[in-house]
């Protein structure tokens, strides 16, 4: 976290889920599957990144959770200065397991707590990237974009690295759907991608958003395999 906080980074995410549990019970603490039980607190966490000229990302590892923490960041709203982003999974991507959330329960919590809030909406992937050529379908970007063509706020997709260039044409496509969307590429912890790689996808695409008057495209440094 202190570290987090001191590096050059814009925002900071954390991984939220339930204490000990998926039920309706328990405290919404910073932990990250198949890990289910922490000390660090959210509301502990979000005091402490109050003081700190950083923006934020919750990253919802589980439904249950979601409820307890809009209520626990409503609670500070008049104190946040920076940007706040609310990520969760909810869509089945290449080779991924079901969505981490329901995607109507998660957007109708969220929403009704910060209507303008940017979303980052995103799929699951659980490939083993060296022998996985397959990337978003149109199927995938096309699911998405029914979801969120009822939402007005800013909607970032996180999308894998290692999985854009094969899916180009649909990731286009999705964002020429709204001006209120982007791209954040995130690269999991186990992934062989250079930062030459990472530059390659950011000038090209690049390129092909200004061709449609847009530039929507944000890079994260992941630690996880799944997202």
């Amino acid at each position: 976290m202190k570290e987090a906080i001191k590096s050059a980074a814009h925002m900071v995410e954390a991984d939220v889920l339930l204490r000990g549990c998926k039920t309706e019970k328990g405290e919404p603490i910073m932990a990250h599957p198949p890990e289910m039980n922490s000390d660090n607190t959210l509301q502990e966490w979000l005091q402490e990144i109050l003081n700190a000229d950083k923006g934020i990302k919750l990253d919802f590892k589980s439904l249950p959770a979601v409820q307890p923490s809009m209520e626990l960041l409503e609670s500070i709203k008049l104190h946040l200065k920076r940007p706040v982003w609310i990520n969760a999974d909810i869509l089945p991507g290449p080779n991924g397991s079901n969505a981490v959330v329901d995607a109507k329960f998660f957007l109708d919590i969220v929403t009704s707590f910060f209507p303008d809030i940017t979303l980052s909406l995103g799929w699951t992937t659980g490939c083993q990237l060296q022998r996985c050529k397959e990337g978003y379908s149109w199927a995938m970007v096309k699911e998405m974009a029914e979801i969120c063509n009822a939402l007005t706020q800013p909607i970032t997709f996180p999308v894998r690295a290692a999985l854009v260039w094969q899916s180009k044409s649909e990731l286009l496509w999705l964002l020429q759907q709204s001006e209120r969307y982007s791209l954040t590429v995130w690269t999991g912890k186990q992934d062989q991608y250079s930062t030459e790689d990472l530059l390659h996808i950011r000038e090209n695409f690049d390129k092909s958003l200004c061709n449609i008057g847009i530039a929507q495209l944000f890079f994260h440094s992941q630690e996880t395999e799944e997202g």
